[in-house]
């Protein structure tokens, strides 16, 4: 599925606490996408799979412990890490702290606590990788800013991770039908799916980044791979019909190439 939960890889040797966290994760509206005992089936797990975070014990069977298994799997390619263990010395944390930890999870685990751990792992990981703004805010801005700092909205690679129902679900961009404005909220409309946001149409644009979402209405943006068809005054869509102004017209047409 394109359009999926927050994907968890859990390296744990202890199968009955795996089993517990896992349990947990899933009740907390996350998507467990393997769980290793092993540094080597954990690291074969994470080559395979969408993996978003990673729960990762210290003491593991096998030739690594958590921290070398989490350095080979970095090698690979970047993911937040939250360390879950027991052990709590000054050696143990100097070294996980190595590795850039999203968090560090003594044992034994709590609900609440894993659910904000996990919440903010990505939360910050996704953060840390946006490029810093550029140029000077005006202070007609200044409001419009602040209320989508208060909407999450994460991007990595061709997906975004949107805050819904106090957790993040994510959504391929180009899943997406098309955005409907109304006042100063927006919705995110993808077959079957809505999400509804706090900012206007532009600002929402501006966040997602996405060229494919195109404006052709004051109040509608429609992502271009979606269309059905068009014609001077209206855009189909899926099973919507969407009015189409004249005004944007000219930046529309560029999406396409005669032949």
């Amino acid at each position: 599925m394109s359009e999926s939960k927050v994907q968890i890889l859990i390296i744990e040797d202890e199968a009955i606490l795996a089993m517990y966290v896992s349990d947990l994760l899933e009740t907390q509206g996350y998507e467990v996408a393997g769980v290793a005992d092993n540094g080597a089936e954990a690291l074969s797990l994470y080559r395979q799979n969408r993996i978003d975070l990673i729960l990762c014990d210290i003491n593991l069977k096998g030739g690594w412990d958590g921290i070398e298994t989490i350095r080979h799997i970095l090698e690979f390619k970047p993911v937040p890490v939250i360390y879950l263990t027991s052990q709590t010395d000054k050696e143990t944390i100097e070294r996980a702290k190595a590795t850039f930890p999203a968090a560090y999870l003594a044992k034994p685990v709590r609900p609440d606590n894993l659910q904000i751990s996990v919440d903010l792992a990505i939360h910050n990981y996704v953060m840390n990788r946006l490029p810093s703004a550029a140029g000077k805010e005006t202070k007609a801005g200044t409001a419009e800013k602040e209320a989508s700092s208060r909407e999450s909205i994460l991007r990595s690679g061709d997906q975004v991770f949107i805050k819904h129902n106090y957790q993040f679900v994510g959504i391929s961009l180009n899943d997406i039908l098309l955005l409907e404005a109304d006042n100063t909220y927006t919705t995110i409309q993808t077959k079957g799916h809505k999400y509804t946001l706090r900012l206007s149409l532009s600002s929402l644009l501006e966040r997602l980044d996405y060229s494919s979402l195109v404006r052709v209405h004051r109040s509608y943006a429609v992502n271009v791979n979606q269309l059905k068809g068009f014609n001077e005054r209206e855009i189909f869509i899926d099973t919507m019909t969407i009015p189409f102004g004249q005004q944007y017209k000219e930046d529309f047409m560029r999406h396409f190439q005669a032949r």
